[in-house]
């Protein structure tokens, strides 16, 4: 099973790039949970902390897809360092407005700003896309971003939390700005695997969203439920082992889905298959949405680890798949803007699912917050059932792109 990965690390730069990509691409799940923490310590206030987060991944939602398209325009050597310092100056806003109790228009300020952190993991994918285009190694390549995401939201968010209650409590989101520095620095130096800037054949649809494209469209959506599982798997895990009285045991769970993920996208990575990519989206559409349905009937530890790993097996395949076909329905010169609206749409999807899922929790207890999951498999079945639809005609299967 490892020597496709291997191989995947053949072409030279490769292990560099992935490196610094991995400390940059941290940053992203520590901030969240790092300014929630921070303010709960500073201000007593999850209310505060957790309007001042939304804000952040609100605005990473719309600011990053931007960023990307200008990457795409100018390269990311021109356009990463930039970006990122406006995210850093966003953090030192924020970092500063903790010291002022009655004012909080600066945390919201340095909220925004910090927004405008870059996707990490789309220049990763479009470094990935740029090596090894219409080749079967880019589903490999595929897989290991997917499985590194997942492993940066198990390091991040524990890392973040411990540094901001056992250093200080601003100690977590200044390690994320940190470490994006630090990560950025060491990618945009790359510059032989960096993708090269394409003239726009056309100027005007140059200059208009991917979004507008009905394809990115359902398949935003898509990455947008498969985000609220997760947000409210986060969340009810958490609360239903409280409820049972075994708070700790919500981090094995976790874990579980995790694991699930991870391994299945490491084994999807050396698949060669020859089913057409909408084939496989549909598939995994009904695949997540099947295992949502477990969730809904646990009644213990053993049993809501068991669906929650189940649950976690079809997320990987089924992004790694979402991210293929946008490979192929976006021009090669603005792959790192289609990516970004994918991954934009699983990180806004996420949060909407914790705050969903927190809601039905509270008012319902913490069983009745599986429903949220379920529900949102429905939502990725649906979305997925609209773009085989959409994309049938038009792909062919991965084994003939080689």
């Amino acid at each position: 099973m490892l020597k496709p990965y291997r191989d995947l690390f053949a072409a030279p730069g490769t292990l560099r790039f992935t490196l610094a990509g991995l400390l940059a691409r941290l940053a992203l799940p520590m901030t969240g949970i790092g300014i929630i923490t921070m303010l709960a310590q500073l201000h007593g206030s999850y209310t505060l902390a957790g309007s001042v987060c939304a804000l952040f991944v609100l605005s990473y939602a719309v600011l990053s897809p931007q960023v990307s398209r200008l990457v795409d325009r100018l390269g990311q050597r021109r356009v990463l360092p930039g970006a990122s310092a406006v995210s850093v100056l966003g953090f030192a806003i924020l970092l500063t407005g903790t010291r002022w109790q009655a004012a909080v228009w600066p945390l919201y300020l340095g909220a925004l700003l910090a927004g405008c952190m870059p996707s990490v993991s789309a220049m990763l994918r479009a470094r990935w896309t740029a090596l090894y285009r219409d080749q079967p190694r880019l589903q490999t390549a595929y897989s290991l971003e997917t499985v590194l995401d997942e492993v940066t939201f198990i390091i991040g968010p524990p890392l973040s939390v411990g540094l901001s209650v056992a250093v200080l409590p601003q100690a977590g989101p200044l390690a994320a700005a940190a470490l994006l520095v630090i990560g950025v620095a060491a990618l945009v130096v790359q510059t032989a695997s960096a993708p090269a800037v394409e003239a726009p054949l056309d100027a005007l649809d140059d200059c208009r969203s991917l979004l507008r494209r009905r394809g990115v469209q359902l398949l935003t959506l898509l990455m947008i439920a498969m985000g609220v599982i997760v947000g409210s798997v986060d969340i009810v895990s958490v609360a239903f082992a409280a409820h049972v009285g075994q708070p700790a045991a919500a981090s094995v769970v976790l874990s579980a889905y995790a694991v699930g993920s991870c391994v299945a996208g490491l084994v999807f990575g050396t698949l060669k298959l020859r089913v057409p990519l909408p084939r496989l989206l549909l598939l995994g559409g009904v695949a997540t949405a099947a295992a949502t349905l477990p969730l809904t009937m646990i009644d213990s530890i053993g049993a809501m680890a068991a669906a929650v790993l189940l649950a976690g097996v079809f997320f990987a395949p089924t992004l790694i798949v979402a991210m293929s076909l946008v490979e192929r329905l976006v021009p090669g010169r603005r792959i790192t803007e289609g990516m970004t609206w994918l991954l934009a749409g699983l990180n806004v999807g996420v949060a909407l699912g914790a705050a969903v899922a927190g809601q039905v929790v509270d008012g319902n207890g913490a069983q009745a917050g599986f429903r949220v999951a379920a529900c949102a498999g429905a939502a990725v079945l649906l979305a997925a059932l609209l773009g085989y639809l959409h994309l049938r005609p038009q792909h062919q299967p991965l084994a003939d792109a080689a």
